[in-house]
């Protein structure tokens, strides 16, 4: 009987011992001083000058018969169609953007005044196109050449750039250098050093278009080509960087 206890104890002291041997040593870590860290923002930007318009064009034509309409449409969104290749844009820099066929109402009034029940007058159809223009100096000719074929609605143009990967990489490596002075003043002021990189986050990369509009009409005389500025494109990059802090 005695014996039984003693195993019961030992057996006991052995599984408090299993136990307590990590809870000590999770409480000593717990218990070393945290490193001591700061934490910087930086932004880079990077400009260079837009090699692609994207130009968002619509032919609009209205008929008392929706096949009139329909038919006058095809005819000149064909003619603005073969006139785009010929002048060397690919078709797959080509992309219709928007179609529909929409009833035209009148609403008229009777001799007192009161409003009557709508009358149909017509049909509307729109044909839109999106054009990717990679030979900037064509643009002004190609927007000219296509308003006197039919495009009649739209002109709205964004400059972008087809591989901006140059640029993005001169924003980031401007952030992170921003980041880096932010700290070394930050921590010269404090009156300590600055450590080791700790961690670096990204933040979001910004790439606004240049938009460029112009209202687009059939009846505006355009003997010469259009004028248009390209300005330059705009890159951002944001980083947030953790440094130790030397006491």
């Amino acid at each position: 009987m005695l014996l039984t206890k003693t195993r019961d104890f030992t057996l006991a002291a052995l599984v408090s011992a299993t136990f307590f041997v990590p809870a000590a040593a999770a409480f000593a870590e717990d218990a070393k001083p945290r490193e001591a860290v700061i934490t910087v923002t930086g932004e880079g930007h990077a400009a260079v000058a837009p090699d692609v318009a994207v130009v968002t064009l619509a032919v609009v034509q209205q008929a008392k018969a929706a096949q009139d309409a329909l038919d006058q449409n095809n005819k000149a969104m064909g003619a603005v169609l073969a006139t785009l290749k010929e002048s060397g844009i690919a078709e797959r820099d080509l992309q219709t953007s928007g179609f529909s066929i929409q009833p035209q109402y009148t609403y008229p009034n009777d001799k007192d005044g009161h409003t009557q029940p709508p009358v149909l007058s017509g049909y509307q159809v729109t044909n839109g196109l999106t054009v990717r223009v990679r030979d900037l100096s064509k643009l002004g000719g190609l927007l000219d050449q296509a308003v006197k074929l039919g495009v009649n609605q739209g002109g709205n143009i964004e400059f972008t750039n087809d591989k901006p990967d140059a640029a993005l990489e001169e924003a980031r490596k401007k952030a992170v250098a921003d980041a880096a002075a932010k700290a070394k003043t930050l921590t010269d002021a404090a009156g300590v050093k600055l450590g080791r990189v700790v961690a670096i986050h990204e933040g979001g990369m910004v790439t606004p278009p240049q938009p460029y509009m112009r209202a687009m009409a059939a009846s505006a005389p355009m003997d010469k080509a259009v004028p248009v500025a390209n300005g330059e494109n705009e890159y951002n990059a944001s980083v947030s960087i953790i440094y130790s802090i030397q006491q």
